[in-house]
């Protein structure tokens, strides 16, 4: 591949239930190369993706992420996605991982094709924030950045992708456009060393932007909607079964109406999610039953922007969506995967070959992302509790053998019994007196 080229970007991301090693199963074919979705694309050009973004959501227990001990779960699924890609994709290429970002239970990893892309990458960053109760990382985002040199001119073009997991439950629509805000200001990126400011950066800062993850953004239809008759889920059900209904559905997807608001994921694009069934919440074990527990949903979600698209076009985009879909054959989790093929347009022409700066998004006037200059101090206070209180849980699920209730129990046992032997006894020659 020319350095001139439409690269080809393989995004995935998958909620895995808090399973840690045995979140995924053994063979990811289905959900890391679809080929048999594309094959009307691949028969034109056969080729395997430049860049794989690969996410996750609850990639382990809460206790471990919170304490950090992610590393084990991590490097077993890189090597495990790695050996799958260069197994499966066309041409059996190999595949350098440029960078992964954990926090707590949100990973990243992406991967670049040795024969082209990757020996262009340098300046790889990542960075993480959360957003739950303190800033802990219970929810939140991580972020990899890296720049491809010599795309168009000397200085190349910025590849940016976020990985989030956003606040749940229908109700707490406000709080998870918080979240979107909130990542926007706290998940900063130091300046690229071409850059003429020492400042730090928001995502946006970016050539090309990639959103995805697990954002917990619900279908709410109105009570006066005439299919609303019985209970809420039962009615997305029906609606559910084809594709002009699925159409009309997504009028009530709480994520695309704040989008077209323009009150979050300002400037990004995604394509038609409303192909594929809601991505939530499935019965464990089953492939297409979903639990009557929540409102069947499009949680999982992939977004993009690049720097030729217009702010005044917001919902067309120069990347090409080839494939956007879910894999229902997993069934580990009550979330299904999805993935998205996206073609980037060829770099743009510079009136120099020797411009040093990187070509960056365009966003409507009225919005301007701002950094936090709080943002360290709330990253680092977020996980200085996730640590305190993942490692108090992980304690007590050891000492309760594997759950942090029989922990307490055995915890406040082991202290009674500690008191009760410090007390002394009462001799048996005063007791006599």
């Amino acid at each position: 591949m020319s350095s001139d080229g439409n690269l080809l970007i393989q995004v995935g991301s998958y909620n895995t239930n808090l399973q840690g090693g045995a979140g995924v199963p053994q063979d990811l074919v289905d959900w890391l190369v679809p080929t048999l979705q594309v094959a009307s694309f691949l028969s034109k050009e056969p080729r395997a993706p430049d860049i794989f973004a690969i996410g996750f959501q609850e990639l382990l227990p809460l206790h471990l992420g919170l304490a950090g001990l992610s590393k084990a779960v991590i490097d077993d699924r890189d090597a495990h996605i790695r050996s799958q890609i260069e197994k499966h994709t066309p041409g059996e290429g190999s595949y350098t991982l440029v960078a992964k970002a954990v926090n707590v239970g949100v990973a990243l990893l992406v991967y670049a094709r040795d024969s082209g892309v990757a020996r262009r990458v340098c300046d790889v960053q990542t960075q993480w924030t959360g957003t739950g109760p303190a800033y802990m990382g219970n929810k939140g985002a991580v972020g990899i950045r890296f720049r491809v040199s010599d795309r168009g001119s000397k200085a190349g073009e910025v590849f940016t992708f976020v990985c989030a997991h956003l606040t749940a439950h229908e109700p707490k629509l406000a709080r998870r456009v918080a979240d979107y805000h909130h990542i926007v200001s706290t998940l900063l990126f130091p300046p690229l060393p071409s850059s003429p400011s020492a400042s730090p950066t928001t995502m946006y800062s970016t050539s090309h932007l990639f959103f995805l993850g697990d954002l917990n953004f619900r279908i709410t239809i109105p009570l006066s909607h005439p299919h609303v008759q019985t209970s809420q889920p039962y009615n997305v059900l029906a609606m559910l079964k084809d594709d002009v209904s699925r159409e009309q559905l997504k009028e009530f997807d709480q994520l695309l109406n704040q989008r077209r608001k323009g009150t979050a994921f300002i400037g990004l694009r995604e394509g038609s999610f409303w192909t594929f069934k809601c991505t939530y919440k499935y019965k464990l074990g089953e492939v297409d039953r979903y639990s009557t527990k929540r409102t069947p949903s499009w949680t999982d979600r992939i977004m993009y922007a690049t720097h030729t698209d217009s702010p005044d076009t917001p919902e067309k985009s120069n990347i090409t969506n080839i494939l956007y879909t879910s894999i229902p054959s997993y069934i580990t989790s009550d979330h299904k995967p999805v993935v998205c093929l996206l073609l980037l347009p060829p770099p743009a022409a510079t009136s120099s070959p020797e411009t040093c700066a990187p070509p960056m998004l365009r966003l409507p006037s009225s919005y301007m992302p701002t950094p936090d200059p709080r943002a360290t101090l709330k990253r680092y206070t977020g996980r200085t509790l996730d640590r305190i209180i993942g490692s108090m849980w992980w304690l007590l699920t050891v000492v309760g053998a594997g759950s942090a209730i029989v922990g307490i129990f055995n915890f406040f046992l082991g202290i009674a019994a500690w008191r009760w032997w410090k007390v002394p006894g009462v001799s048996v020659t005063e007791s006599q007196g």
